[in-house]
């Protein structure tokens, strides 16, 4: 068994800061430490400059090129206390306008007392020629946050907790930050501040407070509220809510009712009566949903735009593409030519992009400035395939950037300043979680169509909220569903058997031929080891399918036939390792070019760039590239997007996994020439209809189902949805 390197003390002055992430903290730096040779430092040690003084714990580790560097786990800082480190540190760029020649002025004229004079008394700064009254306490301002947040850290690291949370401190409460974290250090639980409550309790608890404190009770409460958002719940019932807080306090309910009582009074937490149940809303999603209905209400309700020549211009347009539509598809022309907001859904082989094609004719023939969008980039390249113009994802097209209080996106295009479109066609709607379908609204110009498509069939969005399946059920929007399967659609196995699933009847797993197969696996190893073949031999060999071009599917990360192993093995398996191809360890995976692999979040600041030269920012949840290119010397890995080429740090990889294998969650809204799912035991609540549907949803060649039978059946007959709580249903229909 391999020993963890030995934990040691390393003290030292710094020389240079080579690099440094000031989102996440990670440095790297060179260290005097009164060696013959400098020594190289790396780890999160956020604003550091040259000329402090470091005390360093952490282990000697080895780079696979630039050879023996001090990995860093937590460092004490001082203050330089000579002159030379003194002008090094204040010249180093820490602080806006200080350079060399200012900085050696500085400590000429203040000596020992340089650094407690910036702190303390930087209108004496004003004493220097060249700096004004007002430049010296811009200066001292700077001074004292770099120091305050280096005391947060060193407060923070006491704790074991991330030095990240204190640039966020800082950033929020300024030099009071130190104050407020020892009056309520429950704040770090809040979503801006990225802890989780049991970190915030077990500093809390080290500070004396006591269990029954309110700071406690209150940030449980908002705890349980902003956790669930990740379960789907915009509110969760009074009585839901008071007793899992209690829960995880270990008791105490009565307490956490005053404490939610008084959370109401301040104004976090709305109450409101919801088909019968007192519900708990965080502020914020009490107004994103009070919006949504509003805005929807308003647009169900306008008046319907004249338009005289619909059934000519159909006519005229199945004349042209020999398409003759069937009545619904009519209907559904014809309402979103006339509504301000209509719904068009339907499963895979009913004419939903046929029908979508007609409209956009139809918009194009009255002279509207159409906008095609999808919630994902690869909805959105498909969206583009498939109806020969451009599409954009949602977060491009309202102009997202991050920045909001809790870190979130924020949105250029807005009520103030809406995007220019007269319609708006929405698809892959049911991944559309409230808040962004509220920015959609929010950007919309009055009297702008929007035709959301979708299939109410697939799991609903990651994140808060039912939005798609509840417009639809509200009886509010002119829904067109289509059902009829067309004749082409009909002779294809995968579209027979997704509406078999759907109906609750098991695939009909018998008839291995054209596009649907079932391989009978009951023995997970057998199974992934049967994937392998798949994936590396018999589709690219007997049906010319590259490996590139098949994407595994399991309903979860876990176990032998979850996606963590399939990925390990499949990389093996398809682009294995040798002396000419780099890698780069990270977490649990390997990095190495020519991966598959997959951006897991919303980055809107991240830069790429194409072959021309064109640049933009944002990469986002769900793209899928290759890895092209690993620099150790830089410490850089360079991912091809499509034809969008993004470099990531070293320190930023936790935005990436490898994606040869991925969770059918992640697939959605996607379409891959051949799928193979993967159908073995594992948890209850994903063993269900809606992910076996959308699983099989997702291919457009062939679908192959690896594993066990009995599992298959079990998800068909699975119809069992976990409630969502949410209230725009409600609130459409006025109950």
């Amino acid at each position: 068994m391999k020993q963890e390197a030995e934990t040691i003390e390393l003290r030292g002055t710094v020389t240079a800061v080579i690099y440094q992430n000031e989102d996440n903290g990670y440095t790297i730096l060179r260290l005097d430490a009164g060696e013959p040779e400098q020594v190289t430092v790396a780890g999160c040690l956020p604003g550091t400059a040259p000329g402090e003084n470091l005390t360093i714990h952490g282990a000697w580790g080895s780079h696979p090129r630039y050879g023996a560097q001090f990995q860093a786990q937590w460092a004490v800082r001082t203050l330089p206390d000579k002159a030379q480190n003194m002008a090094a540190f204040l010249s180093s760029g820490a602080l806006r306008g200080v350079g060399p020649k200012l900085a050696q002025a500085i400590v000429a004229r203040f000596g020992a007392d340089t650094m407690r004079v910036m702190e303390e008394f930087p209108e004496k700064l004003a004493q220097v020629k060249g700096i004004t009254q007002k430049r010296a306490l811009q200066i001292g301002a700077a001074f004292r946050r770099q120091t305050g947040v280096r005391r947060l850290i060193e407060f923070l690291q006491q704790y074991g907790l991330k030095p990240s949370m204190a640039m966020r401190l800082y950033k929020c409460y300024g030099d009071e930050a130190m104050q407020a974290l020892q009056a309520d250090p429950y704040i770090l639980a809040g979503p801006y501040f990225g802890g989780s409550f049991h970190s915030a309790d077990a500093l809390a608890e080290k500070l004396g407070f006591d269990a029954g404190c309110p700071q406690r009770l209150a940030a449980a409460l908002l705890f349980e509220l902003s956790h669930n958002l990740s379960n789907g719940h915009c509110f969760i019932p009074r009585d839901k809510l008071l007793d899992a807080t209690a829960s995880l306090l270990g008791g105490q309910r009565q307490g956490c009712e005053i404490a939610l009582d008084t959370l109401v009074e301040n104004g976090e937490i709305v109450p409101d009566t919801v088909a019968g149940l007192d519900a708990c809303y965080l502020a914020r999603l009490y107004e994103t949903e009070n919006y949504v209905a509003r805005r929807i209400q308003r647009m169900a309700c306008a008046k319907p735009h004249p338009v005289r020549a619909a059934s000519e211009l159909l006519e005229a347009l199945e004349a042209q593409t020999g398409i003759t539509y069937t009545d619904r598809q009519k209907a559904a022309v014809a309402a979103a030519a006339k509504r301000d907001i209509c719904i068009l859904t339907g499963a895979p082989g009913t004419g939903k992009t046929t029908t979508v094609r007609a409209i956009l004719a139809l918009f194009d023939n009255l002279a509207l400035e159409t906008v095609l969008t999808a919630p994902t980039g690869r909805a959105a390249k498909r969206m583009s395939e498939l109806c020969g113009r451009e599409a954009v994802t949602v977060h491009r097209l309202l102009g997202a950037g991050r920045g909001g209080e809790l870190d979130e996106p924020v949105f250029a295009k807005c009520e103030s300043d809406p995007i220019k479109a007269d319609a708006v066609i929405l698809d892959e709607t049911s991944m559309v979680d409230i808040f962004l379908l509220r920015a959609l609204l929010a950007a919309l110009p009055e009297g702008c169509r929007l035709l959301l498509v979708g299939d109410a069939n697939q799991l609903p969005a990651v994140g808060p909220g039912n939005a798609f399946s509840d417009l639809i059920r509200s009886g509010m929007i002119e829904t067109i569903r289509l059902s009829e399967i067309f004749r082409q659609a009909q002779e294809s196995r995968i579209i027979q058997n997704a509406h078999r699933i759907n109906r609750g009847e098991l695939p009909n797993l018998r008839e291995n031929t054209r596009d649907f197969f079932f391989l009978q696996r009951r023995d997970p190893e057998k199974a992934v080891e049967t994937v392998l073949s798949l994936c590396a031999k018999r589709l690219p060999e007997n049906m010319e399918i590259p490996a590139h071009q098949i994407q595994v599917l399991s309903p979860f990360k876990k176990g032998v036939a979850g996606t963590h192993n399939l990925n390990q093995r499949l990389q093996a398996a398809l682009n294995p390792g040798c002396p000419e191809k780099k890698e780069k360890k990270f977490g649990e995976f390997v990095f190495r070019e020519g991966d598959k692999v997959m951006q897991i979040r919303n980055n809107y600041d991240i830069m790429w760039k194409k072959a021309d030269q064109t640049a933009g920012l944002g990469i986002y949840n769900g793209d899928i590239g290759a890895i092209v290119r690993i620099s150790q010397r830089e410490e850089t890995l360079t991912v091809g997007f499509d034809d969008r080429l993004v470099t990531y740090g070293f320190e930023q990889l936790g935005e990436l996994e490898p994606a040869y294998a991925m969770t059918v969650h992640k697939s959605q809204g996607s379409e891959y020439r051949a799928v193979i799912l993967v159908a073995e035991r594992g948890p209850a609540m994903l063993l269900a209809r809606k992910v076996l549907y959308t699983a099989v949803t997702r291919a457009r060649e062939l679908l192959i189902l690896v594993g066990d039978e009995q599992v298959i059946r079990t998800m068909t007959e699975n119809n069992r949805q976990q409630r969502r709580y949410s209230g725009l249903k409600t609130r459409l229909a006025g109950e």
